[in-house]
Order: C-alpha cells, then structure tokens, then sequence
C-alpha cells in the first residue's frame, strides 16, 4: 500500500483506506492522542461509536482537532 501526501494509506486504485469498524479507541488514541474520543473506553469499537454518535471518523477526528 502506498501513502498518500497526506500520510494516510491507500489502496492499490489509489482510494483512501478507511479504518475499520472493529478497530478499539485505544488503537484510534495513539493516532490521534489520548485525550481522543476521552468519553469511551478504550476497548469500545469504532463501529459502536460512528453507530452511537452518526458520525463518521472523519467527522470525530475533526470535532476533536476544534476541541469539541
């Protein structure tokens, strides 16, 4: 896989990989930081939060960067 100038990796056609929906908060908080999704525990699954909050990891990423 190659990465993109963005540093996010995408696949052989060239599409942004997305993370998956069984992957932990804790494993998204050494992305992001510690203090990322900081009202879920660390072994909730991405699924159970993007299905809990309607939005998407983008979007959480986002709201978290303006310190929402």
């Amino acid at each position: 896989m190659a990465t993109g100038l963005d540093g996010r990796h995408r696949d052989r056609n060239g599409r942004i990989e997305e993370k998956r929906g069984n992957t932990l908060v804790r494993t998204l908080r050494k992305e992001y930081g510690e203090d990322f999704l900081r009202d879920w525990r660390g072994n909730a699954k991405l699924s159970t939060v993007r299905e809990e909050t309607d939005m998407s990891l983008t979007e959480l990423v986002r709201q978290h960067r303006r310190g929402k």
